[in-house]
């Protein structure tokens, strides 16, 4: 267990605000890069001019996820100077929840002492055994923290409850591997909203789409547009004036949904999109069913689509994977609206003749 904590933890660090009220960074081990660090300072709200405490806020930049507990420092004798401070990991796993209780228990442990020594021991802990204990400050245990329960932890009720049938808009273009821009003034809100939104396509398992926490800083921006298809979170309501950074816009304060010009082709709805619109708002409307129930629904769903396209498909020119067959698809007389989707789906799932 600790081989896979060695291979995922990337570093620890932390940012404190003084009573002069400058957020600094004053400590990482091993290491952190500048580019790394200006973000990070950028995330945690230490640097904020609104004042507005977030406990914890999550993301990914390049390929590393970046995890920040903040605490607000009261009667701490080890920490005079020092009104709020941030610890901050870096890791190649997405586990919010993993991530919270071990940065909770290194505050505690800062909060204590005042001296980066004892987290850097809790944290290398961690690294070689994937445990950290003490019993004033709490205990860490890696295994607690599996990343299917935390593929599993956000609500698809919410979403269907909040969105109803406009929630296949978000089905499709995340089947299709479109962009989606979600934008919430309260981060809280947005990081709920968006972890989520990938189990709507739960055969792929992939969270790398997932980037929580967006600003619209130049390096993020390109970044972002550097990947292929995504869910991004946005707490800058200018983000909906970037019509560069998104093909379908969620206004998630407002409960809007829009779909960019640029791939309303793509996105045509039809017979199908209102079957699957149905099985997703009958099941996540059941009061029996759990949210993982519904998950579980709407992947079958997922996969009888799958199965069509594969039985459209080909295997040519000693190619592993087959690529579908235009003909096949044309002769099927499908209703336009599908036969666009089952296309474009291929093209997402990269089974397209080149």
């Amino acid at each position: 267990m600790a081989e896979a904590e060695a291979q995922l933890l990337l570093a620890v660090g932390l940012i404190e605000k003084d009573t002069n009220g400058d957020a600094l960074w004053v400590w990482c081990y091993p290491s952190v890069t500048a580019e790394l660090r200006s973000l990070l300072l950028r995330k945690c709200c230490l640097t904020d001019e609104n004042k507005l405490l977030h406990t914890f806020v999550f993301g990914q930049y390049k390929r590393s996820w970046f995890y920040i507990t903040t605490v607000e420092v009261q009667d701490s004798p080890a920490l005079k100077k020092v009104t709020h401070f941030s610890v901050v990991l870096t890791a190649k796993d997405f586990n919010p929840e993993k991530y919270a209780a071990f940065t909770r228990i290194l505050c505690r442990i800062y909060l204590k002492h005042g001296s980066p020594v004892k987290m850097m021991e809790s944290y290398i802990a961690v690294l070689t055994k994937g445990i950290c204990q003490s019993e004033e400050n709490g205990s860490f245990l890696s295994k607690d923290f599996d990343a299917r329960k935390a593929y599993l932890a956000g609500s698809i009720k919410d979403i269907v409850a909040q969105f109803g049938m406009e929630t296949v808009i978000l089905y499709t273009a995340l089947m299709l591997k479109k962009r989606i821009v979600v934008y919430h003034p309260r981060i809280e809100a947005i990081q709920e909203f968006t972890r989520t939104l990938p189990a709507l396509v739960w055969h792929r398992q992939d969270w790398s789409i997932l980037h929580s926490y967006v600003h619209l800083n130049e390096e993020e921006v390109e970044a972002l547009k550097a990947c292929t298809g995504y869910v991004a979170g946005f707490t800058d309501s200018e983000v909906n004036s970037r019509p560069d950074l998104y093909d379908v816009y969620v206004n998630l304060a407002d409960s809007e949904i829009t779909v960019s010009p640029v791939v309303k082709e793509a996105m045509t709805m039809g017979k199908l999109h209102k079957e699957i619109g149905q099985l997703i708002v009958q099941s996540a409307e059941d009061p029996d069913k759990s949210d993982s129930q519904v998950i579980k629904d709407i992947s079958l769903k997922t996969k009888e689509i799958l199965a069509t396209l594969a039985s459209l498909t080909e295997v040519s020119d000693g190619n592993e994977k087959p690529t579908l067959n235009s003909e096949a698809l044309k002769q099927k007389r499908f209703p336009p609206a599908t036969e666009n989707f089952l296309f474009h789906l291929a093209a997402a799932e990269q089974m397209l003749k080149i």
